[in-house]
């Protein structure tokens, strides 16, 4: 049986082998706030309770399997500001019907995906 409670808190932690840039690309680019430096880790803000980490380690596994989504309603002027900032894109906002959003791909320094997207009707869905 689980506890009857949800977690307080989400956070995902990524090695970064790359440390100095990607503390510039969260906090610079994304403007995600720096909560935590544990001096080798650094921990942002990146919703209401929800943190994104990245550890100064050695990355040892393989980064296609990761995909870090983030949902923002203004997806065009979050392509732009990538795009102006030489972010590595990949492909222009689009429409996927399928899973109902817009949304487009990019990378930060590290090779890790990310995607920026907007559901195209209310999330979560409404219950009757």
């Amino acid at each position: 049986m689980y506890p009857d409670r949800k977690p307080e808190q989400s956070i995902v932690f990524l090695y970064t082998e790359q440390y100095a840039e990607t503390k510039v690309f969260c906090e610079t680019t994304m403007g995600f706030p720096l909560t935590l430096d544990q001096g080798g880790c650094c921990i942002y803000k990146i919703g209401t309770d929800a943190y994104l980490g990245y550890c100064n380690r050695p990355i040892t596994s393989p980064k296609n399997g990761i995909l870090i989504t983030l949902v923002y309603d203004e997806v065009d002027r979050w392509y732009n500001h990538l795009v102006s900032c030489g972010i590595k894109v990949k492909g222009s906002p689009k429409t996927n019907d399928l899973f109902g959003i817009y949304h487009f791909f990019f990378e930060d320094p590290n090779g890790y995906t990310f995607e920026i997207q907007r559901f195209l009707d209310t999330f979560p869905p409404e219950t009757s």
